[in-house]
């Protein structure tokens, strides 16, 4: 078993993909020659040959209209967007076409895509380069949205979306590149629509995504000295959406907590409070908390970004606010 970082985990899987599969193909912006702006497709081109690997002009609607072509025409391409705040340029492509093409066409058409892109705050990159929209492509159907935390989740999940037949955006939170875990010497996927427990737990239960897996995980350790215990759940995938883990959870310990770095209006977390509130309202024995970033833009000044985004003190106190208050009035 070796141990890789995020971005190695997602070019192994990426290699393993391409070996296996002829009709695999990568695009993107300097993901050839020079391996990517987070050194993920670094070697490829150089294995795969330049008809595989290609370097793209700065067109994120070529790229987008270009894949979906292949895609329709019995390849499986691999493309990246260059962080996530360019989807913008491209979402006509992503919402009206790409996302919609299967359903029009009756199921006769095929549309086996995947979108890499780079999200997330952190590395002091700015407002246009910084955020996480989720939420936005959560919204529409026909597509599915995956968000590892971890090289293991990042390799299994990126193989499962490559041999889906629907388009998948895999977003890939840039201040995880550089995060180490273990990978299994053997063949692997993690299937998606599929949540992860990361630690059982009886009193609360903490949903996070991305990137605030680990800060969430942090904080229920420093809650567990305190006599609280967290049950910490990953959904890896926000679509499909693993609700039946959720409610499951949450029906065990009757409280819950949502984080996500994106701002909390309008954020995946109002989403998951809403299923929960609707589907298991008789179990909750307290308020849902959320915690989220605030409704602005992401900083560029560093201790801006850092005061903007969520950490493990929030999470601790969305967590005691409902957890030791029902302690007090048990006690009375």
């Amino acid at each position: 078993m070796a141990v890789l970082r995020y971005n190695q985990a997602i070019n192994l899987a990426l290699k393993e993909e391409m070996h296996r599969d002829e009709s695999i193909i990568l695009a993107g912006e300097d993901i050839a020659a020079s391996g990517g702006s987070f050194g993920v497709t670094r070697g490829l081109m150089e294995e795969f040959g330049e008809a595989r690997v290609v370097d793209t002009p700065i067109s994120e609607g070529a790229i987008i209209g270009m894949a979906i072509g292949s895609a329709a025409s019995g390849l499986r391409p691999v493309v990246e967007i260059m962080f996530m705040d360019f989807i913008g340029v491209c979402f006509d492509m992503i919402i009206n076409q790409t996302a919609k093409m299967r359903f029009m066409s009756g199921g006769q058409m095929k549309m086996p895509l995947v979108i890499r892109t780079q999200a997330g705050a952190g590395s002091n990159a700015g407002p246009q380069h910084s955020q996480s929209l989720e939420a936005l492509l959560m919204h529409i159907p026909g597509l599915k949205v995956v968000m590892p935390s971890n090289p293991y989740d990042a390799k299994g999940l990126l193989k499962a979306a490559i041999r889906d037949d629907d388009p998948v955006i895999f977003i890939e939170h840039k201040m995880l590149y550089s995060s180490k875990g273990e990978i299994p010497d053997e063949e692997y996927t993690v299937p998606l629509g599929q949540a992860k427990v990361v630690k059982e737990g009886r009193d609360v239960t903490v949903i996070a995504l991305g990137q605030m897996v680990n800060k969430a995980l942090q904080a229920a350790q420093v809650l567990e000295e305190s006599g609280i215990s967290v049950e910490l759940i990953d959904p890896r995938t926000v679509t499909p959406l693993d609700k039946e883990t959720i409610l499951e959870s949450v029906k065990k310990t009757g409280r819950l907590v949502i984080v996500h770095e994106a701002v909390k209006i309008g954020g995946i977390g109002a989403e998951l409070a809403a299923m929960v509130q609707e589907e298991a309202f008789d179990y909750l024995d307290a308020p849902i908390q959320r915690v989220a970033a605030p409704f602005s833009p992401v900083p560029y000044s560093k201790p801006l970004e850092h005061y903007y985004m969520p950490n493990e003190n929030n999470i601790i106190e969305a967590v005691q606010r409902i957890c030791v208050g029902r302690q007090f009035a048990a006690a009375k």
